[in-house]
This record gives structure tokens, sequence and C-alpha cells, in this order.
């Protein structure tokens, strides 16, 4: 998963007309720890997203524009519209982040 490092940058990867996952996370988060152990398989497997990261802690604006009040969450965007988002609550197997993706539509 790639780091997002500015909000330029972030603007530009989710104006994409692919869908792209951000996941929101800070580095002090347990459940943030927990979703690294499993998701490089799920990245894998969902290849036909591009997968980014952003600190939540680094972009509070960011975050507070899209709603992100839990971490990790993770975020669908197609043409730098928010299409889908998967709150930390129902974040915390590979099960439940398996099937948040294949519920989708974008």
């Amino acid at each position: 998963m790639k780091e997002i490092q500015t909000a330029e940058q972030f603007q530009q990867i989710i104006s994409s007309d692919k869908p792209v996952v951000v996941k929101f996370y800070t580095t002090w988060c347990p459940d943030c720890m927990r979703l690294n152990m499993f998701i490089d398989d799920i990245v894998k497997e969902y290849s036909q997203y591009d997968w980014f990261e952003i600190n939540r802690d680094n972009f509070p604006g960011l975050a507070e524009k899209y709603q992100v009040m839990g971490i990790p969450s993770l975020l669908i965007f197609r043409n730098g519209e928010k299409m889908a988002h998967l709150h930390s609550a129902n974040a915390k197997t590979p099960e439940e982040v398996k099937a948040f993706l294949q519920s989708l539509t974008v």
C-alpha cells in the first residue's frame, strides 16, 4: 500500500476514474495494527483497486471532510467522490473487509 504524503497527492489520487481504496490510520491505533496483519492478502486479492494509506493524524481536515470518525477506516473513491466507507467498527476481521469489498458496485 502506498503512503499518501500531501493533501494535493490525496486529491490527485481520489480523482482517478479507477476506484481507489484509501485506508485512514494512525500509528497508535491497536485496530490499525490488527488490520495491517491481514490487509496485504486482501490488497492482492482485490487488485482491481489501487490501494493507498494516509495517516489521519497528519491530515485531520481530510478526515473531518470525509467523516472518518474512527480508525482504521477504508474509503472507496472514484472521480473525486466518496463511493463507500467501511467504518472502524466493521473492519476488525478479514471476513468483514472482504464482505465490504464484495458488496461494492463501483
